[in-house]
């Protein structure tokens, strides 16, 4: 499974972005797309996740009602929908696949693609 994250770049506190997750055809049919992100200095941390089967969404604590996950099958492609961001959502998002139900748990995911920075800065 490939995956390749885009969308990211620098905007001010309050704006939006919205991160676009290439996958392989056919994938969101077996797997969990989820989204992680990594600070300088800080762990690596599960942000979103969307579920194969049912599309069920899960949120972060830290992004809850500010973050929308979301996916196009014709597409092959899953977005994360940034809105209200804050100086601490900086950091390089990555978006994995997980073979199995929804998890946070970076240890858990099979594929991971490259990831895309965003800055959040005035």
């Amino acid at each position: 499974v490939q995956l390749q994250a885009s969308g990211g770049g620098l905007v001010q506190p309050g704006g939006s972005l919205r991160l676009a997750c290439a996958v392989s055809a056919f994938a969101l049919d077996y797997y969990a797309i989820v989204w992680f992100r990594q600070a300088p200095g800080k762990e690596r941390e599960g942000v979103s996740c969307i579920s194969r089967s049912d599309g069920a969404t899960y949120y972060a604590d830290s992004v809850k009602g500010r973050f929308t996950i979301s996916r196009d099958n014709a597409k092959n492609t899953v977005y994360l929908q940034m809105n209200n961001l804050k100086p601490e959502d900086t950091a390089v998002y990555y978006c994995a696949a997980y073979l199995d139900v929804c998890t946070l748990v970076a240890a858990n995911m099979d594929y991971w693609g490259k990831g895309t920075q965003v800055t959040v800065s005035s």
